[in-house]
């Protein structure tokens, strides 16, 4: 006699109320963990600040992780409850670095992004500047010319179509405080390549911003595309 097949109801499909809270549990923790690290180990990629902290808190990966954006809000918590004076006069000072590095670079129209612009960063923090030239080398005899120390890089950013663009970096020292330039193109500086946060177009301050931001007349979550 053939056996019969069980079907699935609705019940068995659903996961449990209780299935869910675990899971969301769960997700909070290792965002909690994967800001710690970040905050305290210098550790700021956060896919494998994700994968450090789940391995640490003992859970699978396959687990639903946190989304980037869960982790940088519990960082901005954890910040707030340890960083204290501390991670403001941090930040504030790798702004007025940045402010005067933008002062110098101001032939390639640059932009403050990233932690530094947003508050996150800490001491093992770069400063990122978006610069826009018609080449990468037009940047690297800038630095040529005047002597200064520097040397280049590269990354791979996911772009708005999906594909992978990769972005030429030139890295150098200003007041101390390590500056990575990202080069573009000047038909960019219309378009902001999307976050790796959460992929919406990359917040990005002008000189004349990063200067209201230090005198306090402007926050960060103020700062248009």
């Amino acid at each position: 006699m053939p056996q019969s097949r069980k079907t699935r109801t609705r019940s068995t499909e659903r996961a449990s109320p209780r299935h869910l809270s675990r899971v969301q549990h769960i997700r909070m923790e290792l965002a909690a963990e994967a800001a710690r690290i970040i905050a305290t180990e210098g550790q700021h990629n956060y896919h494998l600040a994700k994968k450090k902290a789940a391995e640490r808190i003992g859970v699978s990966e396959r687990l639903a992780l946190p989304s980037n954006l869960e982790v940088k809000e519990a960082l901005k918590r954890y910040q707030q409850l340890y960083g204290g004076p501390a991670h403001e006069e941090t930040v504030h000072r790798m702004r007025s670095v940045a402010a005067n590095a933008m002062s110098r670079l101001g032939e390639f129209q640059p932009r403050l992004v990233g932690a530094v612009l947003d508050g996150t960063a800490d001491e093992h923090s770069r400063i990122a500047l978006h610069v826009f030239a018609e080449s990468p080398e037009s940047v690297v005899l800038f630095f040529i010319e005047r002597n200064i120390d520097f040397r280049q890089e590269q990354r791979q950013i996911r772009w708005f179509d999906g594909e992978h663009r990769t972005i030429p970096l030139v890295v150098s020292e200003f007041d101390d405080q390590e500056v990575e330039l990202s080069v573009f193109e000047q038909i960019n500086l219309r378009q902001a390549p999307p976050s790796p946060i959460d992929g919406k177009p990359q917040a990005r301050a002008t000189l004349n911003e990063v200067e209201e931001l230090l005198i306090g007349r402007q926050t960060s979550s103020e700062i248009r595309f």
